[in-house]
């Protein structure tokens, strides 16, 4: 396995662990439909929450949540629109990104964006 491919699990195991010590209970990871994946589905408060969890090696270039672009956004609000109608949720949802990053000693730092994004319509 690609070593970005290694960041990128340990980047979701920790974002997940990082929900959980939040109080957030967490539904599904790696929920997949079409083309598109979300890696965590949680619950908190009567929100259902998706998470996106972009980890880079490094900040040099573009922040991990930059990464998330509207193509990405519209394939994740059909994930969730799935989702919610395949597991007939209907709860108000919630779009965060986590970011995982490095610190300078190589410690993972995590920063959780509350409400990232809105749903649109993508056509």
């Amino acid at each position: 396995m690609a070593s970005h491919n290694d960041l990128g699990k340990k980047a979701e195991d920790l974002a997940a662990e990082f929900l959980i010590k939040s109080g957030y209970k967490i539904l599904v990871r790696n929920f997949r439909y079409q083309k598109a994946e979300i890696d965590i589905i949680a619950e908190k408060e009567n929100l259902i929450i998706i998470t996106e969890v972009k980890a880079r090696s490094t900040d040099a270039f573009m922040l991990p949540q930059e990464a998330v672009n509207k193509r990405k956004i519209s394939l994740i609000v059909s994930a969730a629109n799935h989702f919610m109608e395949e597991f007939n949720k209907n709860q108000e949802v919630r779009f965060d990104i986590i970011s995982v990053l490095p610190d300078e000693k190589g410690k993972l730092i995590i920063e959780h964006i509350v409400d990232a994004f809105e749903a649109f319509d993508a056509n």
